[in-house]
Parts: C-alpha cells; sequence; structure tokens
C-alpha cells in the first residue's frame, strides 16, 4: 500500500481526524515536556521529580505505543497531503506551518537517539543532570539545536491549533489568553534551561557524578555500569546509535525523495492531459488532470476565497458550473455534506473538492472584492456562521411628530440619550448592538451561550428600555411635546453570523429570515400600538411567563405560514426584568 492508496481504505474525513489526532497528541506530549522544564526555574530536584512523573505517563508500552504511533501517524499523513497537493501556492500561514514541520525531523533525531533510544538499548539513565550537562557543557552547539528545535516544533503546533479553531464562536475571546500561553510556556522552559545549566556548570566533579562526566553516564546507581565494562563496549553503543541515526533520517529523507519522484511522475503522465478550466470573466487556467478548480484559480493568480483553507469545511469557494457539469464526478461525501447543508442549487459545487476531468467553465459565487485581491489566495474574508440567535430591533414611534419644530441639536441630544440607553440595556443584558439605522437600533442576543439564554436576555434587555425610556419621559416632560415610545420586536431562529461590510466599515452582523422576522415584529408593535410583541419561539425558549398577554397569528411577508406572537402593553413589560 502506497500513500495514494490510504484514501480508499479510509475517508478523507477519518484521515484528516487522525492528522488532528496525532497532532494534539504530540502537543501534549510537548506542553509537558516544556512545562517540566520550567520546574528548573525552581530546582534541578523539583525538575527531576517533574520528569519522574513525565516518565510515567510517556515512558510505559501504552504512552509510548501513542506518542510514537501518533508521530509516525502525523508524519505519513503529511507525506501524503504533500503528494496530493497540485500547487504550493498557497497562504503564508499555511506554507510557514509545512516548512517548520519539515524541519522538525532534522533537528529532534539526535535528541531522540541520545535519550530515549539511548535509553533502551543500554539502559542510560538520561536525568535532567546528564542531558543538560551534554548540551550546556559537553556540545554547546547541540544545545544551540535543541532551542531552535523547541521554537520550530511549538511554533508548528501552535499554528496548527490556530487553523484548527479560528473560526469557532469562543476562539476569538479565548485567543489573547491562548498566545499569552504559548508564549510564556517556551520562554519559561529555556530560561529553565538556561538556570539548569548554570547550575550544573558551577557544580564540581565531586558532586556525584560517575566516570564519564562529560559523556552523560553516571555512577552505579544511575545506569547498568556492567554495559561499559570497556571502551570497547562503548564504542558498540555508539555504532548503535549512529546505524539507527542514519536509519531514521533514511527514512525520512527516503519519503521525501519519494513524495517527490511521485510527483514528478504524475506531471510528466500528466502532461498528456491537462484540461481547461475557464472562468465568467474570460480567463482560463491550463492544468494537469486531477487539479481541483480552487488549485487551479491559486495557480493561475486568481483570486478565489477559500475560508477554511480547501479543507471542504466552508462553501465560500463554491463555484456555478457554466459548462461540463455533465462530465464532471458526483461529489465526495465531505464535499455533498456542505451542498446539502447550504441547500445549493444544482450545477453548484466546491471549487477546492471539485476535480474535473474534462475542460469546465465555471463561476466563482463568491467574489473577492479589490481589498482581497493581493495577494492571490490570501482569506482575508471573515466567515459565517449559522447560530441560534434572538434579535431584537427597537424604534422610536412618532419620531417624525416628535421632533418638528426643533433644533437640529436638540433632536442629536434626543437621540444620543436615547441610543444610550438602549445600547446600555443591551450591553448589561449579554448582548450584542449590531447597529443603528435612522432612530431605529438591531442588537443580537445569544452569540455565546444558548439560544434559551439568547432569549431570556433579549426579554431582558426589552424591560430595561422600557424602563428607561419612562424615566427619561419624566426627566424631560417639560421639553417634550409628548412622550418619547419605543416599539419592539423580538425573534429568534438561525441566522447567519458573521463579519461584514467593506473596509473601516466592517463589523459583526447577522443576516437571514429571522433578522427579517424580528424586524416586521418591530413593525407590528407600530400597527397594534403596543411596546413590545415577541415571537412564540423566544418565549418558549425563555419560558416565561404570559398570564395576561394577548396571542395573536400574524401574517409575515415571505412566509407561508402565520407566525404566533404574545402582545406585550407597556405595563407588562416588567414581567421579563
Amino acid at each position: 500500500m502506497t500513500i495514494t492508496t490510504i484514501a480508499p481504505v479510509l475517508s478523507e474525513r477519518s484521515l484528516r481526524r487522525a492528522r488532528l489526532a496525532s497532532g494534539l497528541i504530540m502537543l501534549t506530549f510537548l506542553t509537558l515536556h516544556l512545562t517540566n522544564h520550567a520546574l528548573n526555574l525552581i530546582s534541578l530536584a523539583a525538575a527531576e521529580e517533574g520528569r519522574r512523573w513525565f516518565l510515567a505517563i510517556w515512558r510505559n508500552p501504552v504512552g509510548t505505543t501513542l506518542f510514537y504511533g501518533a508521530a509516525v501517524t502525523h508524519v505519513t499523513l503529511v507525506m501524503r497531503s504533500l503528494y496530493l497537493r497540485r500547487t504550493f501556492y498557497m497562504p503564508a500561514g499555511e506554507a510557514l506551518q509545512i516548512i517548520l514541520g519539515l524541519v522538525i525531523p532534522l533537528l529532534i533525531i539526535d535528541h531522540v537517539v541520545g535519550t530515549r533510544i539511548r535509553h533502551e538499548i543500554s539502559n542510560y539513565y538520561d536525568s535532567y543532570e546528564a542531558v543538560i550537562r551534554g548540551f550546556w557543557i559537553t556540545s554547546p552547539f547541540n544545545g544551540i539545536k535543541q532551542t531552535v528545535a523547541l521554537i520550530v516544533i511549538w511554533s508548528h503546533g501552535c499554528i496548527g491549533v490556530h487553523f484548527w479553531l479560528r473560526y469557532r464562536q469562543w476562539y476569538q475571546k479565548a485567543a489573547p489568553v491562548l498566545l499569552t500561553v504559548a508564549i510564556l510556556l517556551p520562554v519559561l522552559a529555556l530560561l529553565g534551561f538556561a538556570n539548569a545549566g548554570r547550575t550544573i556548570a558551577n557544580m564540581s566533579p565531586a558532586s556525584g557524578y560517575g566516570a564519564f562526566p562529560s559523556s552523560g553516564y553516571q555512577g552505579h546507581k544511575n545506569f547498568n555500569a556492567t554495559r561499559y565494562a570497556s571502551p570497547a563496549e562503548r564504542a558498540e553503543v555508539k555504532q548503535d546509535e549512529f546505524l539507527i541515526k542514519t536509519g531514521l533520517y533514511g527514512a525520512f529523507g527516503g519519503g521525501l525523495a519519494l513524495v517527490v519522484a511521485m510527483r514528478i511522475h504524475r506531471r510528466w503522465r500528466e502532461r498528456a492531459t491537462q484540461i481547461e478550466i475557464r472562468y465568467a470573466d474570460g480567463e482560463s487556467v491550463r492544468v494537469p488532470l486531477g487539479f481541483s478548480v480552487l488549485e487551479a484559480s491559486r495557480l493561475g493568480g486568481i483570486p478565489h476565497y477559500a475560508v477554511c483553507g480547501g479543507k471542504g469545511r466552508c462553501s465560500t469557494c463554491r463555484v456555478q458550473v457554466l459548462e461540463g457539469a455533465e462530465m464532471l464526478p458526483p461529489p465526495e461525501p465531505i464535499e455533498q455534506a456542505t451542498l446539502t447543508r447550504i441547500g445549493a442549487d444544482y450545477g453548484v459545487r466546491l471549487a477546492c473538492q471539485l476535480h474535473p476531468t474534462a475542460n469546465v467553465s465555471v463561476a466563482p459565487l463568491l467574489v473577492p472584492s479589490l481589498e482581497s485581491i493581493v495577494p492571490a489566495g490570501s482569506q482575508q474574508a471573515s466567515p459565517g456562521r449559522e447560530r441560534e440567535i434572538a434579535i431584537l430591533f427597537c424604534d422610536i414611534r412618532s419620531f417624525t411628530m416628535l421632533t418638528e419644530a426643533r433644533l437640529p441639536y436638540d433632536i442629536v441630544f434626543l437621540l444620543n440619550r436615547y441610543f444610550a440607553i438602549v445600547g446600555q440595556a443591551v450591553e448589561r443584558s449579554g448582548g450584542r448592538l449590531d447597529k443603528f439605522i435612522g432612530d431605529g437600533a438591531m442588537a443580537l442576543f445569544g452569540l455565546t451561550g444558548s439560544a434559551a439564554d439568547g432569549c431570556k436576555n433579549a426579554l431582558k434587555a426589552a424591560a430595561v428600555i422600557v424602563k428607561e425610556i419612562e424615566k427619561l419621559n419624566n426627566e424631560l416632560a417639560g421639553e417634550l411635546s409628548m412622550p418619547l415610545r419605543v416599539a419592539i420586536g423580538i425573534h429568534t431562529g438561525p441566522a447567519i453570523v458573521g463579519a461584514m461590510g467593506y473596509g473601516a466599515v466592517k463589523s459583526l452582523t447577522a443576516i437571514g429570515d429571522t433578522v427579517n422576522v424580528a424586524s416586521r415584529l418591530e413593525a407590528v408593535a407600530k400597527e397594534f400600538d403596543v411596546t413590545l410583541v415577541v415571537s412564540e419561539p423566544v418565549i418558549s425558549l425563555a419560558a416565561s411567563d404570559t398570564a395576561g398577554l394577548e396571542v395573536r397569528d400574524v401574517a409575515i411577508r415571505g412566509r407561508a405560514l402565520p407566525l404566533r406572537v404574545y402582545i406585550v402593553p407597556q405595563e407588562s413589560s416588567a414581567r421579563f426584568g
């Protein structure tokens, strides 16, 4: 079985999960290892005690199988991905992660052989004293090499975690904390290494080291001295280590060479079977058979959205097939799941998953704006996510009549007082103020937490707005020709939430039918001359008291069935506070 035949045995989704899981296992190992290094800031004895617990986890049959199995799995799947990748045009972050990953084996093979493998073949006691003495005193170059290895491996893992989590709803808030940890942990580990190095450098030979202080081999209590009765036996161990190192370097180098050779062979074979990808704007790219449409776009320098990096997890790269649809292979499960979820029309495919077998003409459905054209393949668009949220619309009733014959400064003052009331009520209730439109406002609830919490918070915000507007009316009773009255509509349901806009005028907002319905309920509140109209789903999720409230079925434009709503007069809104 070769790297090209793994796919039929396991699904692409399973392979991606295996690559992620193996990476997380190795990152867990590294996190504990760096934490152990940092204990050297306390004392060498503390680090040795931490090492005892560290080895209890990893230096046993289960831990060994888990870690080295993860390493082999990860490297194998990376090699496979390098072969399957049709072009190396990619975002800078993705390229950096791949480069760092390829450097890692060259930096750590010596360290692995000099510790774990030496321990297995010669009962070598790889204590902190022994290893750091080798790096700090015997071979400072190796110490520098391992410092670089630490930074490279940690950076590779952190980039991978960032790519994995970057579109999770909670990640944006957690990112500063995670970044702090990502910076502090390796810094503390390196400081611990330096502190231990200085401590060991100041030790005298009488401090407890055995016959081979410069080699890392310690006294009788720390290794099986009978295995080193003669220089010849020590030389034999070093020869074994050399052979193992050569084998590991050869296996890694051979794997890379195999990937390169297979890519060259594929390129040579496919030169005679190139196809043409034509775009709606008249551009075209000739690529070998097997390229995806997204890879063709990147190869040809044609801007093409791919927020998830071309992994089929989003639909931003989707295209409408204009010609040649009948010759295309059917969607694979990953692509079909995404297309089904977005309700894609016939002829819509994901560019990252579509590998045409003949000439095809396509039109990207999401065209990058000028601000995202350079560099090609960049992913500056903020992704949208579908979430169950509650949406509140609030508007001043009879605003035109209220502001007649008033000076512009007075109108601005009044509006700012009103906006402050709405904004503070929304924020204190756990919502997010989306935008002000004239004298109206739109707010989102449930961006974090459950939809039920979002509904409760939206109702609470409405109650606070009504209460504070009443206070404002009392305060400005002598100034207003008529009291301020608001109309509020609240609805809940699925909406697409994401950063939308252009340039500096880009912010987090929501779009979809739920937004339209909430806006319509605000208008219904004006029609019924009440303060608040709330849809039945909101009341149900919030488990609110509805005793004495009027219930009506209202027609919503664009919806076949009427929507049941609760009519809440001003005096009844306080129950939601």
